[in-house]
């Protein structure tokens, strides 16, 4: 923090500088832009949704039981992240560390799934080249899976940043953060499950 710097008082610690609250102002706008990207992929997705010329049907490859443990998995995930934030505003480092790092689990338990399914589909003969629909599907889906590795990377880092600095208003506004973006992955996947899994076991 820098001597010219304003502190606010009576706001959470994460809201404490303007550097904070600028930076989380920031990744609003970056998580609109995110939300445009996810858009378009849904749409295509859907433009795509009956082309799956001689490959097998959605249906025949989606299983409900996996998809459910991801999905529990990811609803969960959120849950303990948002505990996360909270033992953060309550000043609790150790609670903190705890439910990141339960949340940092459950997101690479997640991801093994993800991984399974892929292979498995492999396995079966559907690959990125097998249709336009498949095509839709393995990068929608495949894009968020990177979203989520990507926020167990960024998380592993901030774990360590709270081991090495504590709780601080740098290191608050980065829990913060990343929450805020795995809300939004969590958000995204039950567009997925339901516009995506859902309907293609039944249809």
């Amino acid at each position: 923090m820098t001597m010219s710097e304003n502190v606010h008082n009576n706001v959470p610690l994460e809201y404490s500088t303007d550097e904070g609250q600028n930076s989380i102002i920031g990744f609003w706008i970056f998580l609109a832009a995110e939300i445009s990207l996810f858009a378009t992929l849904f749409a295509t997705y859907a433009v795509l949704f009956s082309r799956t010329a001689d490959a097998m049907e959605p249906a025949e490859l989606f299983q409900p039981g996996i998809v459910l443990v991801m999905t529990v998995l990811l609803l969960t995930s959120s849950f303990t992240c948002g505990l996360a934030i909270h033992f953060m505003r309550q000043g609790s480092l150790k609670g903190t560390q705890i439910l990141l790092g339960i949340t940092l689990l459950l997101g690479m338990t997640f991801i093994g799934f993800e991984i399974y399914e892929f292979i498995h589909y492999v396995s079966e003969g559907v690959t990125l080249q097998s249709s336009a629909y498949w095509s839709a599907f393995y990068i929608l889906a495949g894009t968020h899976g990177i979203h989520v590795m990507v926020g167990i990377g960024w998380m592993i880092g901030i774990i360590i940043q709270l081991f090495q600095h504590g709780l601080t208003a740098f290191t608050a506004r980065k829990v913060f953060i990343v929450g805020l973006y795995w809300h939004f992955l969590d958000v995204i996947w039950i567009f997925i499950f339901t516009g995506v899994y859902l309907i293609g076991m039944v249809v």
